[in-house]
């Protein structure tokens, strides 16, 4: 185990239902392999149900704690995985996007991949950074502001707080790689 994360606290947020599996363990070990310490955030308490691309049920997790019960202090980075249908069921909670626009407005780096980012349009963070994602979020990252760009993995740090995006599943090697450095 490496220590690039020891003592920090990383949190990631997510709908209780529909976020892609394999875009939040694989970025969940990465957090862990390099000591820090994850945590599983919601809108609602209860139990996270993964999903295999959109469709088919993966595994469920505990949710550890709601928006409204971790104070952006606690949270050294965010993560914001994807899946089609998580980002956009947990744009619709006032809380969880007032939590979004607290952790950029705190300057602490963020990390989505894959639909992800929607969270960040709709927080309506992304005046002026250049990201990538899932393609079909292209327009509305550009009507929010952002430039959107076709790259297994961008790295933003321009207006104060660091941005690292990925685009899919596939891009998640370089993602998590990219996570951690910047989260350190």
């Amino acid at each position: 185990m490496s220590h690039e994360l020891d003592g920090k606290t990383i949190v990631f947020l997510a709908a209780a239902s529909g976020v892609e599996q394999i875009e939040l363990v694989t970025p969940w070990e990465a957090v862990t392999a390099a000591g820090g310490t994850p945590v599983l955030v919601s809108d609602v308490p209860g139990e996270m149900q993964a999903f295999h691309h959109d469709t088919e049920p993966g595994d469920t997790f505990p949710i550890d704690k709601t928006v409204q019960e971790i104070p952006v202090e606690r949270c050294a980075a965010l993560v914001l995985p994807g899946g089609t249908t998580n980002p956009d069921k947990l744009r619709l909670s006032p809380e969880a996007v007032e939590f979004v626009a607290a952790v950029v407005g705190a300057g602490k780096p963020v990390a989505a991949i894959c639909h992800g980012p929607w969270m960040l349009v709709e927080a309506d963070v992304l005046a002026g950074k250049t990201l990538t994602s899932w393609p079909s979020l292209r327009t509305d990252i550009r009507n929010a502001g952002g430039t959107w760009i076709d790259e297994p993995v961008h790295v933003c740090i321009e207006h104060g707080w660091p941005l690292v995006t990925s685009r899919r599943p596939d891009d998640l090697p370089a993602f998590v790689t990219a996570m951690v450095t910047a989260f350190t």
